[in-house]
Parts: C-alpha cells; sequence; structure tokens
C-alpha cells in the first residue's frame, strides 16, 4: 500500500474538517462508496484474533459483525522464538470460523492483516501458510511501522484533522506516529508489549530501566511531541475503564474519552495497589486482558512522562478501522464522520429521509451568530430527529439520548455527546428530570443543558409543520436583542399550526425568554 500523503481541502479552522457542503448529497449513495458497504477485516495480533465487518459506507463506520479470540500467539516468544502452540491451535480455529462467517454474510473477500507476533516468529510464515491451506484466506504480514501507519490512519477516521502523536501498543510491540492536517508523518516501532514485557527476567525494576531505555530511542527518533496523544489498543481501553472506574466517570464510552496526564500517574498507582481480581470484575475487563495490564501501565507512566502530551485522548478506531480508511475515496475521507453518520441514520431509519435538511433550515435563524461547531451539532441533531420514531412514545424521549450519548459516532467529544443526547431527548419531552441519566447532565454546564433544550423545543416545533419536503411553510425569524421570536406561515400551513403546534411555540418562546409573533401571509416578510 502506498503512503497516504495527498494533499487535503484546507480544514474549517473551527472543525477541522473540510467543508464540502455537509448536507450536499450523501456519499454512500455514490457507487463507488456503496462498494464500502460490507467490509471485512480481520486482525491477526499478539494476543487476540479479531473479525470486524464495517456495514454502511458512512464516513463513522457501523460494525455489522464484531469478534474477538483471544489466543495468545505471542506468549512464550521471548523464551522460545516461535508462536505459542496452544494459541496457533486456537488461531487457526478462529480462522476457519470467521471464513465461514464472512462466506455466510457474502463477503466477497477478507483483508487479514498480521502483526508483531506472526512478523517476529521462526514459524510465522509457516502459520500463514497453513491458514491459507485450511481455509483459502491470504494474511498480509505488515512490518511496524506500516502497522503504525494504519493505526493512524484508524484515528484519522475519527479524527480527520487530528494532530498529534499516536500510540498503538499490541501484545508484542508498540507503535508511535505523528499525525497533522489530516496526513500520517513519522513512526517508529518497538518490542515494548505487554506480552514480551512479563517475559523479561529480572523483575520489576528490569522491565523499568528497559522501558525507560527503549522510550528514551524512541523519543529521539520522534523528537518533540507535545500535542494530543492519541491510545489505540486493547490494553490503553483497559487502563481508560479503570480510570473511569477510580474516577466515578458516568459516560462509559470510550472513544473520545480523555485523560490527563497527572489522571494516569493516579490511575497507574490505583493499578499498583489494588486487587486486580476486583477491579477486572468492576470494570468488565477480561481476566486475559487484566493480566497484562500491569506491564501496559507500566509502559503508558513512561510515555506520557517521556513526550508530556498536553492531553490524552482514547481512540476505538485502530489499525482495523485504518484498513477501512485505505479504502476509502478521498472525497469519503474528507467529509464529517459525525454528519455522514447521521444522514445515512436519516435514509435509514426516519419516515421522512431529507426533512432533517429542511428542518435545519427553517431553525437556523436561531443559530446565525453561533460559531462552527455549535451549528454542526445543531445540524446532526436535525438529521437525528426522527431516527427514533419506533419507540415507545412513553421512553422515546430517554431512547434518543441513550442512542445519541452511547451511539457509535466518531468526532464527537462526550461533552458534545450529551449536549446532542438532551437536545433530541427535548425534541420528544419539555421536561427532562426524573430520568436514569440525571448523572450525565452534570456532564455539561447549566448554560450549555439550557441550549440543548431550546434546541430540542425547536425541532419539536418544526417537526409540527411536517409535509411535503418541497412545500413552502415559511420562516423562524429570532431577534435576540429585542427577545422576539417571529414565525411566518403561508396560508397553506395555517391548518397545520393548531393548538398543539402553538404549545410547543409557546414552550419554546419560554425557554428563550422571548415574545412570540405569529404572522400569515402569502409573501414572505420584509428582513
Amino acid at each position: 500500500m502506498a503512503d497516504q500523503t495527498d494533499t487535503l481541502p484546507t480544514p474549517v479552522p473551527e472543525t477541522g474538517v473540510a467543508d464540502l457542503g455537509l448536507f450536499g448529497k450523501p456519499l454512500f449513495e455514490d457507487p463507488s462508496a456503496r462498494a464500502l458497504a460490507r467490509v471485512g477485516v480481520v486482525d491477526v495480533g499478539s494476543n487476540s484474533v479479531r473479525l470486524v465487518v464495517f456495514d454502511g459506507a458512512a464516513r463513522s463506520p457501523a460494525y455489522f459483525y464484531n469478534e474477538k479470540i483471544m489466543c495468545a500467539l505471542g506468549a512464550g516468544m521471548a523464551e522460545t522464538g516461535h508462536l505459542s502452540p496452544t494459541g496457533r491451535v486456537r488461531a487457526l480455529s478462529a480462522m476457519r470460523r470467521f471464513k465461514k462467517l464472512a462466506d455466510g454474510m457474502g463477503l466477497s473477500e477478507l483483508s487479514v492483516v498480521a502483526t508483531a507476533a506472526v512478523r517476529d516468529a521462526s514459524d510465522g510464515k509457516d502459520f500463514c501458510d497453513e491458514v491459507h491451506r485450511d481455509t483459502g484466506l491470504r494474511i498480509w504480514v505488515i512490518d511496524g511501522e506500516e502497522e503504525a501507519r494504519l493505526s493512524a490512519q484508524g484515528v484519522l477516521l475519527g479524527w480527520p484533522g487530528a494532530y498529534g502523536l499516536v500510540c498503538d501498543i499490541g501484545g508484542s510491540s508498540m507503535e508511535l506516529a505523528e499525525i497533522s492536517g489530516g496526513r500520517v508523518g513519522r513512526r517508529v516501532t518497538s518490542q515494548l508489549g505487554p506480552l514480551k514485557l512479563r517475559d523479561l527476567k529480572g523483575g520489576a525494576k528490569a522491565r523499568n530501566a528497559h522501558i525507560k531505555g527503549v522510550m528514551d530511542g524512541l523519543q529521539e527518533k520522534m523528537g518533540a511531541q507535545r500535542d494530543r496523544l492519541f491510545l489505540v489498543g486493547g490494553s490503553w481501553r483497559a487502563i481508560a475503564r479503570i480510570d473511569m472506574y477510580r474516577r466515578g466517570y458516568p459516560l462509559h464510552v470510550l472513544h473520545e474519552y480523555r485523560m490527563t496526564v497527572r489522571s494516569v500517574s493516579a490511575t497507574v498507582k490505583f493499578i499498583q495497589k489494588s486487587n486486580l481480581d476486583e477491579i477486572r470484575a468492576a470494570c468488565g475487563v477480561s481476566s486475559t486482558r487484566m493480566a497484562l495490564v500491569p506491564f501496559a501501565a507500566e509502559v503508558l507512566s513512561r510515555l506520557v512522562k517521556s513526550f508530556k502530551p498536553k492531553d490524552i485522548a482514547v481512540s476505538s478506531y485502530g489499525i482495523r478501522e485504518g484498513m477501512l480508511y485505505e479504502q476509502m475515496p478521498q472525497r469519503l475521507r474528507d467529509r464529517d464522520p459525525l454528519i455522514e453518520a447521521c444522514r445515512f441514520a436519516e435514509a435509514k431509519d426516519a419516515r421522512m429521509p431529507g426533512f432533517g435538511k429542511i428542518l435545519n433550515n427553517f431553525i437556523a435563524p436561531l443559530y446565525k451568530s453561533s460559531p462552527a461547531p455549535r451549528k454542526r451539532l445543531v445540524k446532526a441533531a436535525c438529521l437525528l430527529h426522527d431516527v427514533s420514531w419506533r419507540a415507545h412514545p412513553d421512553y422515546r424521549a430517554e431512547v434518543c439520548f441513550d442512542n445519541a450519548t452511547r451511539a457509535n459516532l466518531g468526532g464527537l467529544k462526550h461533552a458534545e455527546r450529551v449536549y446532542l443526547g438532551l437536545a433530541l431527548l427535548h425534541r420528544y419531552s419539555n421536561k427532562r428530570e426524573n430520568t436514569r441519566f440525571e448523572d450525565l447532565y452534570q456532564m455539561v454546564d447549566e448554560k450549555t443543558r439550557n441550549e440543548a433544550e431550546i434546541l430540542g423545543k425547536a425541532m419539536r416545533f418544526g417537526a409540527m409543520l411536517w409535509m411535503n419536503k418541497h412545500e413552502d411553510r415559511g420562516e423562524m425569524r429570532w431577534f435576540p436583542q429585542k427577545k422576539l421570536l417571529e414565525i411566518w406561515l403561508t396560508p397553506d400551513m395555517q391548518p397545520l399550526f393548531g393548538e398543539v403546534a402553538e404549545a410547543r411555540l409557546n414552550s419554546l418562546a419560554d425557554s428563550l425568554g422571548a415574545e412570540v409573533v405569529v404572522k400569515i401571509g402569502k409573501g414572505k416578510p420584509e428582513k
């Protein structure tokens, strides 16, 4: 695969993504994008073998199927030099299963990639040949720098405008890659995988000396890295789960979870002092993974001390998503992952696909002076406003909040998830009290909660004017200095402005602290 060094369109400073028209034709309708509707990849790692089938061709991929089998192919390699015999049997069995599943899903092919354990083992080629004889699957064994590049591309899938240092840890290796302007820069690989550290003789003192020596060499090769650190890999995600547990963090979504250098230090000490079985049970970490966490924690502690990142973000996207990114046309890469995913959800689940754009245009005057990131969330909310209509009316508001805060959406900070969730909750309910999500509301301040309520009530009113999407329904005008909300409707729309619509408009006006005026006429009012 060629290095991805194409020049990207100039990003919008506020969002970091190219402004290609967020309401342009959805790219998943394009034939070249539909070719990605079902993409299957298998990652043969040192610790696990995983099959992921991506669905939808949206810029933020949906996981049609995701299965992991812990094989520990790299266990004991430091002493023997070859793959674990037990792990090899399990990995071959996993590959047979994954091939059968792929055939049943109608996938024309699986892209299979193997990393450190297979590339370093003396019998790695023999294992690949055996898999090919048994299943017909060809394994692509990549070197460390290519592994770093693909992992970095996975991060770019979720953060198109990201810049900083990507660190991917597997069982037998750890890779670093720098990203900036949508491109992958310098990258290096090392042997700092927890499986190899576990087999290192000399105990904690020898490990710490070894880790420091290797990290010093990596720092020299990569140079100063003071931007964001993106953590990729199962061991990092396990540590993030423990950090959430230690802090009592209410939103258990790993993607875009943020940590500081100080919190990493506190969590490493917490791991060292705690009963690992108790932590494992409390955090939902597998016993196989938990056995490696203390060694990974030692690496992370030295990593943040060496590179001193300004902040730390966990990425659920890595090498598998990087392989999907590799197959995307550039115009799909350039799109906003959040908006593309919302467009796909609307096309698939809404009662009137396309109404989200009309609704956004109708309420847009409320956000005329808002910054670009807020307008982006408003667009996302309008696209999602009707996708949960099948839920029971008594629970629809809560279902909306739950979907928004926990959905697999890229390009969305945790606080933005809560804002989006609250807006969609208020799309169906005037009140947000007495739900099971109240601890999550505290993740945003009162001003943000009120702004989400206004957005939800604006969508709640706008949805009452639901007719043919080509019909002129009027417009909303907002005068913030006067605190005046003016609604102009065409005569044809007047029958839709019944008592329920009027009540919803008045509720919106109350939240804005505004007076409301409704005008009916054939011609649009002068600006």
